[in-house]
C-alpha cells in the first residue's frame, strides 16, 4: 500500500511524516524505516526506527531507487512500514512522472506486505491520476 502526504516545499509535510513514523512505533509488531536525503531528523525520530540517509549510497536514477527499496525489503523480513522524505530527490523523480514508480510500489507493497508512506513536494491536484488516491493528507 502506498500513503502520500502532499504539498508545496515548506508546507510542512516533514513534521506530518514525522508524526506518523512515531505513532506507528507504538503499535506496529514489526519494524519502520524512514528513508531520507540527510541524517538531521535523526534526533527526532523514535530510537525503534531505522533511519537511512539515502544520500550515502549511489542512488542516481528510479531504477537505482526501486532497486534500494527492494535491498532493504529482502534484508528484514519484519519491514511494516517505510517513510520516505523528499520522495521526488529520493526517486530520483523531481519534474518526471511519478506514476510508474508508485504503481511500482504498489505491487511490491502488496507482495511483501509493507505499507509506503511518501512526502511528495507536488499539490495534490498536480498528481498522476494513479497517485492522487492513495494521498492522505494534502497540505
Amino acid at each position: 500500500m502506498v500513503q502520500i502526504i502532499a504539498g508545496k516545499k515548506g508546507k510542512g509535510k516533514t513534521k506530518h511524516l514525522l508524526g506518523k513514523a512515531n505513532a506507528a512505533v507504538k503499535e506496529s509488531k514489526g519494524s519502520i524505516v524512514y528513508l531520507d536525503k540527510s541524517s538531521k531528523h535523526m534526533y527526532e525520530l523514535s530510537n525503534k526506527i531505522r533511519l537511512i540517509n539515502v544520500k550515502e549510497y549511489p542512488v542516481d536514477s528510479s531504477e537505482a531507487f526501486i532497486g534500494f527499496i527492494c535491498g532493504i525489503i529482502s534484508q528484514d523480513h519484519d519491514l511494516e512500514q517505510m517513510y520516505l522524505d523528499s520522495f521526488l530527490k529520493l526517486s530520483c523523480m523531481e519534474g518526471e512522472d511519478i506514476s510508474g514508480v508508485v504503481d511500482t510500489l504498489e505491487k511490491i507493497g502488496e507482495k511483501y506486505h509493507v505499507t509506503f508512506i511518501l512526502s511528495v513536494s507536488m499539490d495534490a491536484s498536480e498528481l498522476p491520476e494513479n497517485a492522487k488516491a492513495d494521498v492522505v493528507i494534502s497540505l
